[in-house]
């Protein structure tokens, strides 16, 4: 007799959970963390540094904004239709960190182990071949970790923006000198 696997999410006293059902038996388990979750705890760690600017009067160096994308959420046919036209793309980050003095980087957040779609698997690499090499895949279950994980990386790009800033400045003063 072939197996039936019925599996759905629900929420039972508040807590999402993952019922699966195979050959009479039911197993409840915990959900794992959905994606727009960790993203939202990312964003609100983000906007929390200091090193966040919300206005163009706090942009300089060491400072970074953010926007985030919700380019999986579920659409009607009406809503996809005009969302695809207005240039949403699939495959695109989650999270963009726009850097000074004109950097990008490039978030994409998974669950635990899930793999990158085949629109991610194409668009990332283009981006990348583009000169956007600052992209990285955020592995996590938890909100906090997810969090964590996103401000060590930020402040890590910006680490490295401040480094090539301080090269390209005493270039060009080294340049200066030689030229007077």
């Amino acid at each position: 007799m072939p197996s039936t696997r019925k599996q759905t999410t629900t929420r039972i006293n508040g807590k999402r959970v993952r019922i699966v059902t195979q050959n009479g038996k039911t197993v409840v388990t915990d959900a794992p963390i959905e994606e727009w979750r960790m993203q939202a705890a990312q964003v609100r760690r983000l906007r929390g540094m200091r090193e966040y600017a919300k206005h163009a009067g706090e942009a300089g160096p060491g400072k970074f904004t953010l926007a985030g994308d919700q380019n999986a959420a579920k659409r009607g046919p009406k809503a996809r239709t005009q969302a695809v036209a207005a240039g949403l793309t699939s495959g695109e980050h989650d999270v963009r960190i726009y850097m000074w003095p004109g950097s990008l980087g490039l978030i994409e957040n998974k669950v635990g182990k899930a793999k990158l779609e085949a629109s991610q698997e194409t668009r990332h690499p283009l981006l990348a071949a583009l000169g956007f090499t600052q992209q990285a895949v955020i592995r996590s279950t938890t909100e906090d970790d997810a969090a964590n994980q996103a401000e060590t990386l930020v402040r890590g790009w910006l680490a490295a923006n401040d480094n090539q800033h301080a090269v390209a400045e005493k270039i060009a003063a080294d340049v200066g000198k030689i030229a007077a």
